[in-house]
């Protein structure tokens, strides 16, 4: 059976900014899909031991009185996260998570952050994944449709309901349900075993990467730099 047909894990972050180097986890969701229902689920709201500025709490619905009431100390939630993820990529089962680069590598700096062992350090220095990112996978495929790439609206292109953007659990769920849609779509995607597909999606990215700086550069901005790295970024090491 295809990759889309076997069980996949959804995987999503709401956080406090739009940096993933800088911003915090506030609430996560991992998600094991099996046919098109969850079959699994795990869910945390954390204290990210920082305010969570108005327009953030704005999009997600949690505020910094509430996540310092009711959320658990940082630490242990990324802890938890990545055992979870690691747990699933030992399994063998796929990582789904929509705009993945961000995802991965605001989880990566936490885990940094708290002194916690890397994602790949838990693998025993493998390779995380594989990862599947719709976003980029989508982009890559249909790359000169018009119109915003946000989840929602991918959603709408490919008939996927979202019953509450920005909420981790919901997200996730999303995240694998237009996965299987963008494979169900694109029979060049679906054919494409999980590793295969994770080391196309490593290089498309770095081509979309090197188009828009490209474009950032013409329209002025000389010195304008896009990282290319895909699934995650590498954080800085702290105090660097």
């Amino acid at each position: 059976m295809a990759w889309h047909g076997e069980p996949l894990v959804g995987f999503d972050l709401e956080t406090t900014g739009t940096d993933p180097l800088e911003a915090r986890i506030v609430t996560a969701a991992v998600v094991r899909v099996s046919a098109d229902d969850p079959v699994e689920r795990r869910v945390w709201l954390a204290d990210p031991g920082v305010r969570i500025p108005a327009q953030a709490s704005a999009i997600h619905g949690i505020s910094s009185e509430r996540a310092a009431a009711e959320g658990r100390p940082a630490r242990e939630v990324a802890e938890e996260i990545a055992r979870t993820l690691t747990g699933h990529w030992e399994d063998g089962v796929p990582v789904v998570a929509y705009n993945a680069a961000f995802d991965l590598t605001l989880l990566s700096a936490e885990l940094r952050r708290y002194g916690l062992p890397s994602l790949s350090a838990r693998l025993a220095g493998r390779p995380i994944g594989p990862v599947i990112d719709p976003y980029t996978i989508d982009r890559a495929v249909d790359r000169y449709r018009k119109g915003k790439r946000t989840l929602e609206a991918v959603c709408a292109e490919y008939g996927v309901a979202l019953e509450s953007a920005h909420d981790a659990t919901a997200d996730a769920l999303a995240a694998v349900r237009v996965a299987r849609a963008v494979a169900g779509r694109h029979a060049s995607v679906a054919a494409l075993d999980p590793a295969r597909l994770h080391e196309s999606q490593v290089r498309w990215y770095a081509e979309w990467a090197a188009d828009f700086q490209a474009f950032l550069r013409r329209k002025g901005n000389a010195e304008a730099v896009v990282d290319a790295s895909w699934p995650m970024r590498e954080p800085a090491p702290v105090g660097a």
